[in-house]
C-alpha cells in the first residue's frame, strides 16, 4: 500500500512516469489475484486501419517485380524501378490481383491521382513505386511532391472542414508529432520567430511535453495559461475557455500560443467562437502571434476545423496519423505552414546582425539562403544543416502515410470515421454505465479521453465537509493509487495536464468494450470507499487511510459516484471548484503568477525526462 508520503513525492513527475509506478502495483495486484490490468493510461489505440495497409503490401509487391524487371542477372539482386510505361503495367498487375485485399483501394487512389489532381500517370504511379522499394534518398526531402499533394487534400478535408485555403499550405513528413514538436521549438528560436526568455501562452489542460518543453535550459520561456474555466449553467466544465482568458493573447508580449486541439485530456474541441475571438487578436491588437496547434484528435469530431484553417497566416499546423489509423508504430507525422504567412514577414524584419548569422548558417544549402522559406529551415535545422540533402521521412514512411490519405478521401461516406467514432461512443457507454451516470452529449467533444474531476463532483453531491476531509487526509493521486492497487486498472491524474488535481483522464481508445464498466465500476466504488471512511470519521472510528471500499446501496451508489450525469462527456466540473480547498502547496501555488506555478510542475518533470511518446 502506497504511502501519502510517497504519493507526495511521486506526483511531481509526468503523469507518463507516475504512470509506471501505477502499473507495477497493478503488476503485484495481477500476481496475487490473477485478473488482467486495465490500463487506461495509454493514448495508443488498439484498433487497426486494414485496408490502407493491405494496399501498401500489395504495392510492394508490385515494387519488387519492377525491380526484378529492370535487372534480373543473379538470384536476390533486382534494380530499380523505371518510369516510362509503369501505369500501364501496374493496371494489368492490379487486374490480375483484383481479388486481393487492397487492390481496389491502389486502383481508386491512382485514378484519383490523375483526375482528381492532375498527375502524370507515369510521374505518379513511379513515385509510389520508387518510394515503397526506399531505394532513394527522399527527393523533394521536405515530402515527395505527389504525396505532399496527396497530404494536402487529406488535411483540407479533415483539418479545414473541406474548406480549400486562399493559397496552399506547404508540408513537411516527420517522424510523428514528437518530431513535430521537437523541430519547432528549435527552428523557431534558431530563427527568430521565438527568443529565450520569451512569454508565450498554454491553452490547458494540455499535453504534458508542452508544459516541460518550455522549461527546458535552451528556451526558458516566461509561460502564462489560458486555462479552459468556462462552466454551464449547472456547473459543470465544458472544457472551453472565457473570453477573458483568450483575451491574455491580445497583449503583443505573448509571442506565440500553444494548444492542443481538440485537447489533451479533455478532448473537447475549439468552440467556433473561441477561434473567431483568437482570429480577431491577430488581426488588431497581436499581429505578430504566432499560433502552434496540434489537431491529432480533429477526426474524432464532426466538422472539426482547426486554427490552421481559421488563422492560416499565423498558423502552424501539427499532425499526426497515429490515433485515427492505429498506426503510432509508424511515426507519421506532418508540420503544415501555408504558404502565406507571417513568419516569412518575421525572418526578413530581422535584425542585421541575427540576418548575417542566419545568412551564414544556411549559406551551404543556396547562394541565397535568405530566400530560404521558414519551412524548409526546420527541414534544414533538424538535420543540423549540413545533412539537410538526407532529410526527409523515409520514402516507404511517406507511402503509407499517402495511403491513409487516400482512404480517407475516397471514403465519401465517412464510414471509417463513423466506426471509429462509434467505438469511441460505445465505451464511454459503457464507462459511464459502470459508474452509474448519464450519458450526456456533446458536440465539440471528441470522447478520446474523458476527464474526471472527483473533487468538484463531491462538492456538489455531498458537500463541502466531505470535499474538505478529503483534501485533508489524502493527496489528489490516491484515487489512481487506489484503482491500481485494488483493481489493478491504470489511470493518469489530470493534475499532470496542469488540469483540476482531484481529475483522472481515462482513455477511450486502448481497452475492449467490457473493461469500460470495470474501470466505471472500479471509480464508482473508489468514492464509495471514501464515503465510508468519512463516515467512520465522523462517528469517531477514526480515518481508515486507503482502506478497501464496501458493496453500498444503490441509493448511495448514485449519491457517492465519481461523477455527475454530465461527467463523462468530459463536462466534469469546473477547475476552480475543484482547487478552492485543495492543499496550501496548491493554494500557493494559485496565488503565484501563472508561469511560476507551471514552472514548478514542469520544470521537475523536465529534469526526469526529455518527452513522451505521444
Amino acid at each position: 500500500m502506497t504511502t501519502r508520503a510517497e504519493q507526495k513525492r511521486l506526483q511531481s513527475l509526468s503523469p507518463f512516469e507516475l504512470k509506471n509506478s501505477l502499473i507495477e502495483l497493478a503488476d503485484e495486484n495481477n500476481k496475487l489475484n490473477a485478473i488482467v490490468m486495465l490500463n487506461a493510461g495509454r493514448g495508443n489505440p488498439n484498433w487497426t486501419a486494414t485496408e490502407p495497409r493491405e494496399a501498401f503490401f500489395l504495392l510492394g509487391r508490385f515494387g519488387v517485380a519492377e525491380a526484378r524487371l529492370d535487372w534480373d542477372e543473379w538470384d536476390g539482386v533486382g534494380g530499380m524501378p523505371q518510369k516510362p510505361g509503369i501505369a500501364a503495367r501496374f493496371a494489368d498487375f492490379l487486374k490480375a490481383n483484383k481479388a486481393e485485399g487492397g487492390a481496389d483501394l491502389l486502383r481508386r487512389s491512382v485514378d484519383y491521382g490523375v483526375k482528381e489532381l492532375g498527375f502524370d500517370a507515369d510521374a505518379w504511379v513511379w513515385e509510389l513505386t520508387d518510394a515503397i522499394i526506399g531505394d532513394h534518398y527522399p527527393e523533394p526531402d521536405r515530402m515527395l511532391t505527389h504525396i505532399e499533394k496527396v497530404v494536402h487534400e487529406y488535411l483540407v478535408k479533415e483539418m479545414c472542414n473541406g474548406k480549400q485555403p486562399d493559397k496552399p499550405f506547404d508540408i513537411y513528413a516527420v517522424e510523428g508529432g514528437t518530431a513535430a514538436m521537437c523541430y519547432l521549438f528549435d527552428s523557431a528560436v534558431i530563427n527568430g520567430i521565438l527568443d529565450k526568455g520569451d512569454t508565450i501562452a498554454l491553452m490547458t489542460p494540455i499535453f504534458t511535453p508542452y508544459l516541460e518543453i518550455p522549461h527546458l535550459e535552451r528556451y526558458e520561456f516566461n509561460v502564462i495559461e489560458l486555462k479552459a474555466d468556462r462552466i454551464d449553467d449547472e456547473g459543470f466544465h465544458t472544457w472551453q475557455f472565457a473570453d477573458g482568458e483568450i483575451d491574455k493573447l491580445a497583449d503583443p508580449k505573448v509571442k506565440a500560443v500553444f494548444l492542443v486541439n481538440p485537447s489533451n485530456p479533455p478532448s473537447v474541441a475549439l468552440s467556433a467562437e473561441t477561434r473567431q475571438r483568437i482570429k480577431k487578436i491577430t488581426e488588431t491588437t497581436n499581429k505578430g502571434l504566432t499560433i502552434i496547434t496540434d489537431d491529432v484528435y480533429g477526426t474524432f469530431v464532426d466538422g472539426f476545423e482547426s486554427l490552421m484553417s481559421t488563422v492560416p497566416r499565423h498558423t502552424i499546423g501539427v499532425y499526426s496519423f497515429s490515433k485515427y489509423f492505429g498506426c503510432t508504430g509508424w511515426r507519421l507525422g506532418v508540420i503544415a505552414i501555408n504558404q502565406d504567412n507571417i513568419f516569412e514577414e518575421k525572418l526578413a524584419k530581422l535584425p542585421a546582425k541575427r540576418r548575417a548569422q542566419l545568412h551564414e548558417r544556411y549559406s551551404t544549402l543556396t547562394l541565397e539562403p535568405e530566400k530560404i522559406k521558414f519551412i524548409d529551415r526546420i527541414v534544414a535545422d533538424s538535420r543540423q544543416v549540413a545533412l539537410n540533402h538526407t532529410a526527409g521521412l523515409s520514402l516507404p514512411q511517406q507511402v503509407q502515410m499517402g495511403l491513409f490519405s487516400l482512404f480517407a478521401l475516397l471514403d465519401g461516406a465517412d464510414d471509417y470515421k463513423q466506426v471509429c467514432q462509434t467505438i469511441i461512443q460505445r465505451r464511454l457507454h459503457a464507462l459511464v454505465k459502470g459508474m452509474g451516470v448519464k450519458l450526456p452529449k456533446d458536440r465539440q467533444a471528441a470522447h478520446y479521453y474523458v476527464e474526471l474531476d472527483l473533487l468538484s463532483y463531491v462538492r456538489r453531491a455531498v458537500g463541502d465537509e466531505f470535499a474538505d476531509w478529503m483534501v485533508e487526509n489524502f493527496e489528489p493521486v490516491d484515487p489512481i493509487f487506489r484503482l491500481a492497487e485494488k483493481g489493478s486498472v491504470v489511470l493518469l491524474n489530470g493534475g499532470g495536464f496542469d488540469g483540476p488535481e482531484w481529475s483522472v483522464r481515462v482513455s477511450l481508445a486502448n481497452l475492449r468494450y467490457e473493461a469500460y464498466e470495470k474501470i466505471g465500476t472500479g471509480l464508482r466504488e473508489v468514492m464509495e470507499g471514501y464515503r465510508d471512511e468519512f463516515e467512520q470519521s465522523r462517528s469517531g472510528s477514526g480515518t481508515r487511510p486507503a482502506a478497501a471500499s464496501k458493496k453500498a446501496s444503490p441509493a448511495a451508489s448514485k449519491k457517492a459516484a465519481p461523477a455527475a450525469k454530465k461527467t463523462a462527456a468530459a463536462k466534469p466540473s469546473s477547475s476552480s471548484d475543484s482547487k478552492k480547498s485543495t492543499s496550501a502547496k496548491t493554494t500557493a501555488a494559485k496565488k503565484a503568477p501563472a508561469a511560476k506555478s507551471t514552472s514548478t510542475r514542469a520544470g521537475a518533470r523536465a529534469s526526469s525526462r526529455d518527452g513522451e511518446k505521444r
